[in-house]
């Protein structure tokens, strides 16, 4: 949800890579009845995660053309990407930026975008692709699941899911998609300093029904144990009622500095 900026569709000098992947496959791109997908990751400073994730994507949706957009990483996750993704996108450190120049980049007819600590769940393209069949669907989402058992975790499941319904709201960690001339007609990601995630997904729901598939994505806890279950959880719902309450956009995001990233990451 992190961001700065002023215009869609991000930086129009993004530097595009193409991969030892990208021209073994020539380009190609999966399908699924027809139908395109690329996934676009955007990164920074995700070296541990990042070639286990990827792996996992390949494994999951072996010919889809994954695309990563590096924002500036200082640990070489860009360099350890090349092994499975088709692209390596390079742009400035901006969530809506860099997934904005993932999506100019990309070749699909569908657009997936997700987070790097995300566990996939089996025959997620067909999901994906059932969900769109219907024409009144303008996007769709991923129900998620945190793999503790805690009940702050289970907590955060409801609480995501129902609050995201009463207020029309989703976050990345969803893993929203949508077809990709709908995303070039709305004009990306807005590069708002917060919240572009849940923008776009309301700007999605103006021009149809999103609607959540079947299966769940896995959710790393990784910034629950950081920032502590309790704290955070209470944190991401203030965030979200005082946006749904029309907080000015830089104040939630000087909230959210404060109360939702580790102090290392601030």
């Amino acid at each position: 949800m992190i961001g700065a900026a002023t215009k869609s569709l991000g930086d129009m000098n993004a530097a595009v890579v193409p991969t030892r992947v990208d021209a073994k496959r020539e380009n190609s791109v999966s399908s699924c009845e027809g139908t395109r997908f690329s996934i676009i990751v955007p990164v920074w400073n995700e070296a541990p995660l990042i070639r286990p994730f990827l792996q996992h994507v390949r494994e999951r949706a072996p010919e889809t053309e994954i695309i990563v957009v590096d924002g500036g990483s200082s640990d070489g996750t860009a360099k350890l990407a090349e092994t499975f993704a088709d692209r390596i996108v390079r742009t400035r450190r901006n969530r809506a930026v860099q997934m904005n120049a993932g999506a100019r980049a990309a070749g699909g007819d569908v657009l997936w975008f997700l987070h790097v600590d995300v566990e996939l769940p089996a025959q997620c393209l067909d999901e994906i692709g059932r969900t769109l069949n219907d024409p009144n669907v303008a996007g769709g989402y991923f129900r998620i699941r945190l793999p503790q058992s805690p009940f702050v975790y289970r907590l955060t499941d409801s609480f995501a899911h129902y609050a995201g319904i009463l207020l029309r709201m989703r976050c990345g960690d969803h893993g929203i998609f949508c077809r990709r001339q709908l995303f070039e007609d709305l004009g990306g990601f807005p590069e708002t300093p917060i919240m572009e995630d849940v923008e776009f997904f309301r700007m999605l729901h103006r021009r149809g029904r999103v609607v959540h598939t079947r299966k769940r994505l896995v959710v790393s806890p990784r910034r629950y144990e950081e920032v502590g279950m309790l704290r955070l959880t209470l944190a991401y719902g203030l965030i979200a009622t005082l946006y749904a309450g029309g907080v000015p956009l830089r104040v939630l995001r000087w909230l959210y500095a404060r109360t939702c990233c580790s102090i290392k990451n601030r």
